[in-house]
């Protein structure tokens, strides 16, 4: 492996067991068996590193969620695929997620949440589009857009941190009892 995805790939792990802020340059060198200029050539810094390990994977997860989230006036499959993308991609990136999980946390000007806000704003501003265009459809949701997108992503969230944490799997029953969970409230 090159240095580039090697330093990428013992980042992504550090980061994903301690955190971001826990985790110093020197460390990810070492794991990595390179030296800082070496992290440093290809990545500029810390923040750079995390911003170039992220980008392409919250680009994936995004551009699926958005794809789920094209509105065809049939909510309940929209929300059910949007669930399903979510859970495959965090099975398939369970690293990539707990440290997505624990950048949404991090206190509001930290380097971590400052880096990762875009790409949260992304998915939620997908869901409140979502939300909004089947307010068309469903009269009693008008003007509840924006609580519908934070819960949907926060129990999406949480399903993923329960999955990460071997509390659930993903199988297609708790997928539905999720998305029909969060339905009752939305049409009540």
């Amino acid at each position: 492996m090159s240095s580039r995805p090697l330093i990428s790939a013992c980042a992504l792990k550090l980061f994903a067991e301690r955190g971001y802020d826990a985790v110093g340059v020197q460390e990810i060198v070492d794991a990595a068996g390179i030296t800082k200029p070496s992290l440093y050539h290809h990545f500029g810094s810390k923040k750079g590193l995390l911003e170039q390990l992220i980008a392409p994977l919250f680009q994936e997860v995004n551009e699926a969620l958005a794809r789920a989230a094209s509105y065809h006036h049939d909510l309940p499959r929209n929300l059910d695929q949007a669930a399903a993308c979510f859970f495959s991609f965090a099975e398939k990136q369970p690293l990539f997620s707990r440290l997505m999980l624990s950048m949404i946390h991090a206190p509001l000007k930290s380097e971590a949440r400052l880096v990762v806000q875009p790409w949260l704003e992304e998915q939620y501003h997908t869901f409140e589009n979502l939300f909004r265009l089947a307010s068309g459809d469903h009269g009693n949701m008008k003007g509840r857009s924006k609580p519908f997108a934070a819960t949907f992503l926060g129990m999406l969230h949480t399903y993923v941190s329960l999955f990460l944490d071997g509390n659930t799997d993903f199988d297609e029953r708790v997928r539905h009892e999720a998305v029909r969970q969060f339905s009752y409230g939305i049409y009540s």
